[in-house]
């Protein structure tokens, strides 16, 4: 069938929406009718060239929600009708990281950047023959798409899907960084650095946490003030106009978490987060850099490291695994103990994605969504 789809064809370079052939789904797959999809900054990493893509042109988007019209031979526990999300971690179940709980390390995330199906083959086709890969097995920048049975969700179909998509990266991701790689106990002095669509969701799960003082750092007047409305006690320009607060607060031992989660963490800003610990403070790396930046962190040494005992976490996707977090998160909504509605600052039509991470970039949403026909 045809479709349409954003498509990168250069990198550094911009979305360029499409119609392309879309093939029938194979065995152990589905053929789903996107309904949403979140612009996470992921997507606008590969963009930019931050992280590199191995097959160009490559079809973005890993935060989506739909409905399956179609499945293919071997498929198990879907049929058509159900409604899903997306999962850009396609958990094997059986591997070593598996079988530990940690679906999030599953060795199938080798697939995230590659772009290919499992048996080495792609769905989706230009109008000139050429195979375009699909981020994280996923590509959900499409109005349909093919996806492999093990990178989708089902999920209860009484949940909006245009609100359900947040789920499938940014809320599980920011809201895991906090409960569980951070570990935030009750009365914590927390610091959220970057406070976008994963950085809300850190707050957010802070809050539920039982921190006493969550403190939203962000360069971004308008995300400092909306950060009050998803948990945060209060709101600073940066961790270092924070830290007089953060010392009143814990006798000038430093905070017991810091979470980053800005669209690009550079090495001053893991300085900035080490530093802004007490000893035996945790801190969560959940942001990412330029995969080829190096160069010394500032304030960080083997000593400091060794004698204050602070722990550097990095957080993939939460740390919780997909099938577990994405239904959890989801009841909490249903129940009133998450906010989903608030995080959508704008609705996009395909056509205007540049436009949309645009936004994003100028940091005028919390969340940009794109909308499909259908």
């Amino acid at each position: 069938m045809k479709t349409r789809a954003a498509v990168l064809r250069e990198a550094p370079g911009r979305w360029s929406v499409e119609e392309v052939e879309l093939d029938d789904p194979q065995v152990g797959e589905v053929l789903v009718q996107m309904v949403a999809t979140g612009l996470c900054h992921s997507d606008d990493h590969m963009a930019a060239g931050d992280i590199p893509v191995f097959h160009l042109p490559m079809a973005g988007g890993h935060e989506g929600a739909g409905v399956v019209r179609k499945v293919g031979p071997g498929v198990t526990g879907l049929e058509v009708g159900d409604h899903i999300v997306t999962s850009f971690i396609p958990g094997c179940g059986t591997c070593r990281w598996c079988a530990m709980g940690m679906q999030n390390l599953c060795d199938n995330g080798i697939k995230l950047m590659l772009g290919d199906q499992f048996d080495g083959t792609f769905r989706m086709h230009g109008a000139d023959g050429a195979d375009i890969a699909t981020m994280g097995m996923l590509g959900c920048f499409a109005e349909w798409q093919v996806y492999d049975q093990l990178s989708v969700v089902k999920i209860a179909k009484d949940i909006p899907l245009e609100l359900a998509c947040l789920v499938a990266c940014g809320v599980q991701t920011g809201f895991g960084s906090a409960t569980t790689a951070g570990n935030v106990q009750p009365g914590d002095v927390v610091i959220v650095a970057g406070v976008g669509g994963v950085g809300m969701n850190a707050l957010q799960g802070a809050r539920e946490s039982g921190a006493a003082h969550v403190i939203a750092v962000d360069p971004v007047e308008d995300k400092r003030k909306w950060a009050l409305d998803f948990g945060a006690t209060e709101s600073y320009e940066s961790i270092e106009a924070a830290m007089d607060r953060v010392r009143h607060l814990t006798n000038g031992q430093g905070a017991d978490v810091a979470i980053l989660t800005a669209g690009l963490v550079h090495n001053e800003l893991l300085g900035a987060g080490y530093q802004a610990i007490r000893k035996a403070g945790t801190l969560v790396v959940t942001g990412m850099s330029a995969m080829d930046e190096e160069g010394p962190i500032p304030g960080l040494n083997a000593f400091g490291l060794a004698m204050f005992q602070k722990r550097i976490q990095g957080a993939l996707y939460g740390m919780k695994s997909p099938r577990e977090a994405t239904p959890m998160l989801l009841e909490m909504y249903r129940v009133k103990k998450l906010k989903l509605d608030e995080l959508v600052t704008r609705t996009y039509s395909l056509d205007q994605i540049n436009e949309g991470f645009d936004d994003m970039r100028e940091g005028r949403n919390i969340r940009g969504v794109i909308h499909f026909p259908g």
